[in-house]
C-alpha cells in the first residue's frame, strides 16, 4: 500500500487531507460536561455530606427547641411542617459544581475545552443540569426524615410533594449563579467557598424560624424584600392547601434571584471566554 493514510474505514485517503473535529450540537456538548460533572461527584462526598447533614441536623434540633413553644403561642400550629422547607433549602443553597469548575480553570483545563469546538455556553449549562440532579437527590433524604416526624401533604398529595421538592430544586439552581460568577472572575476555589457568606442574610432574615408576626418590626420589614420568605412561604403552603397567590408569589421570587444570579453567571463565563 502507498504512503496515503487510512480512515477510520479503512478506505485509503490522500495524506493531505487533514480531518478536523466538528461540533457536536449544544445539547451534546451540554449532555457531555454534565455527564462528566455527574461521575465527578462521588469524589466531593467531603462537601455533599456536610451539605446534608447539617440541615437535617438542625431540622431535628430546631423542633425540639421550638415545638413546644410555637404550639403554645398558636394551638395546632404544625411546626415541623413549618421548618421542613428551611431544610431543603439549606440543604440545596450554595451546592454546586462551581468549585470543580474553579479547579479547572486553576489547572488548565478549562482553557483547554476552549481550543475545543465545544459550544461555550454548554460549559456552564452542562454543569448546572448536574447541580439539578444533585439538588433532587438530596431532597431524598430531607423528605424521608419530614415522613419519619410525621409531616405530610395531605392536602396536595402527590403533586404538592413533587411541587415542593421541585421548588427547593429550582431555588438551588437559581442561586449557583452567584458561585459560578465567582468562579469565572477569580478561577480561585477559595472564593467559591467563601460564596456561602452569601447565604446568610437570605436564610437568617427571613421566616426562617419564626412567623413575621412574632419578630421585632425591623426584621418584619426586612422579611418583606427577601426573596427568599416567599419561596419559603410557597412551599410551606403546600402543606395546607393549593393556594395560587403564595405559590405565584414563590415563583416570582425564584424568578428574579434566578435572572439576576444567572446574568452575572452568564456575564462571567463570556468575560473568562474573552481572556481565554
Amino acid at each position: 500500500m502507498s504512503a496515503a493514510a487510512i480512515t477510520e474505514v479503512g478506505e485509503p485517503t490522500s495524506p493531505h487531507i487533514v480531518i478536523r473535529a466538528r461540533p457536536s450540537g449544544f445539547f451534546g456538548d451540554m449532555a457531555s460536561v454534565s455527564n462528566r460533572a455527574l461521575r465527578l461527584l462521588p469524589r466531593d462526598l467531603e462537601t455533599i455530606l456536610p451539605a446534608l447533614l447539617i440541615p437535617l441536623f438542625f431540622l431535628v434540633v430546631t423542633i425540639g427547641a421550638i415545638q413546644n413553644l410555637a404550639s403554645d403561642a398558636v394551638p395546632g400550629f404544625d411546626y415541623k411542617a413549618f421548618q421542613l422547607p428551611v431544610a431543603l433549602m439549606t440543604a440545596v443553597t450554595g451546592m454546586s459544581r462551581a468549585n470543580s469548575l474553579a479547579l479547572d480553570i486553576a489547572n488548565g483545563y478549562f482553557d483547554r475545552l476552549l481550543m475545543t469546538p465545544i459550544n461555550r455556553y454548554a460549559l456552564l449549562l452542562g454543569l448546572m443540569v448536574a447541580d439539578f440532579v444533585l439538588f433532587l437527590v438530596l431532597a431524598t433524604p430531607v423528605i424521608i426524615l419530614g415522613f419519619a416526624i410525621g409531616v405530610s401533604f395531605g392536602a396536595t398529595g402527590v403533586l404538592g410533594l413533587l411541587v415542593f421538592v421541585l421548588f427547593g430544586a429550582f431555588w438551588g439552581l437559581a442561586y449557583t449563579g452567584f458561585p459560578y460568577a465567582i468562579a469565572l472572575r477569580t478561577g480561585n476555589p477559595g472564593a467559591v467557598n467563601s460564596s456561602i457568606l452569601l447565604f446568610f442574610p437570605f436564610m437568617f432574615l427571613t421566616t426562617a424560624w419564626v412567623s413575621r408576626e412574632v419578630m421585632t418590626d425591623w426584621l418584619a420589614v426586612i422579611t418583606w424584600f427577601n426573596p427568599m420568605t416567599y419561596a419559603l412561604e410557597a412551599m410551606r403552603s403546600l402543606f395546607l392547601n393549593w393556594d395560587g397567590w403564595a405559590l405565584s408569589r414563590g415563583i416570582l421570587a425564584v424568578s428574579i434571584v434566578g435572572l439576576l444570579a444567572q446574568t452575572l453567571a452568564l456575564r462571567s463565563l463570556n468575560g473568562r471566554v474573552r481572556r481565554g
